[in-house]
């Protein structure tokens, strides 16, 4: 990951249930939630954010965190806030950006980490300025409720998903894309690379147990699916294991 002058970019992967303790950072710090999810403990209570979204930390703001089942795996951009110049940082010690606009936010700024430092600067300066406007709307129940059964079994189809939250199907597809910024099968598709790949970080399993354990229909529909999603082959992922940030 490049380092300009102001501000560093780092890929930090956590194995899964890891607990952190409670600690601050020196500078602003922006994370982007690739896979996985975390709770993530303040003074102000215990949320839970999962990936694709966006989460700003404060320098000194005091927090814990306990990865989810699926590890954590995340881009950390800390800077100096001198460097974003007239940017006006989130006012919360943490924030948090989720849903569509957060995940179209989160991948601009992730395919510029390898550009020109005042590009990358002014994209990151505006994500943060977004940050201080009103939140989005909360998603309605049914999207949460979606969304977990997806990640229970992805591979569900729309008739039995609209089913089980009393919708149409033909309707449930284009509703779930506007609330979340993505469709149901690429959510399905997010959540199989995400239990293969902590498989594959954490077990000595072979590729053809992973992929089926993972809901793949083989080894080469999972191969697709990683380049996909992630940009990378499952192959690349288990050396993921040796970069694990160590925890107390």
């Amino acid at each position: 990951m490049p380092s300009f002058s102001g501000a560093s970019v780092r890929r930090v992967i956590y194995r899964s249930d890891a607990r952190i303790s409670e600690h601050a950072h020196d500078w602003p710090l922006l994370s982007l939630f690739v896979m996985g999810g975390v709770w993530t403990e303040t003074e102000l209570g215990e949320t839970f954010t999962a990936a694709p979204s966006a989460v700003f930390f404060r320098a000194g703001a005091p927090h814990r965190n306990v990865m989810g089942p699926a590890g954590f795996d995340q881009i950390e951009i800390a800077f100096d806030p001198a460097w974003l110049k007239h940017t006006r940082l989130p006012d919360a010690p943490i924030s948090q950006r989720r849903g569509a606009r957060a995940r179209a936010d989160a991948r601009v700024l992730v395919r510029l980490c390898g550009t020109c430092e005042e590009a990358f600067r002014i994209a990151l300066g505006d994500l943060l300025q977004r940050m201080n406007e009103p939140a989005e709307h909360a998603a309605p129940d049914w999207v949460g409720a979606v969304t977990q059964s997806l990640r229970a079994d992805p591979s569900l189809s729309a008739n039995e998903l609209a089913s089980n939250v009393q919708r149409h199907p033909s309707w449930l597809g284009t509703a779930y894309r506007n609330a979340t910024g993505e469709g149901l099968q690429e959510t399905a598709a997010r959540f199989r690379v995400e239990r293969a790949a902590r498989l594959r970080r954490e077990t000595d399993q072979p590729f053809a147990g992973i992929a089926m354990d993972a809901g793949f229909c083989d080894q080469s529909h999972m191969n697709r699916t990683f380049r996909r999603v992630l940009g990378r082959l499952p192959s690349d992922v288990r050396n993921d294991r040796v970069a694990f940030r160590q925890v107390p």
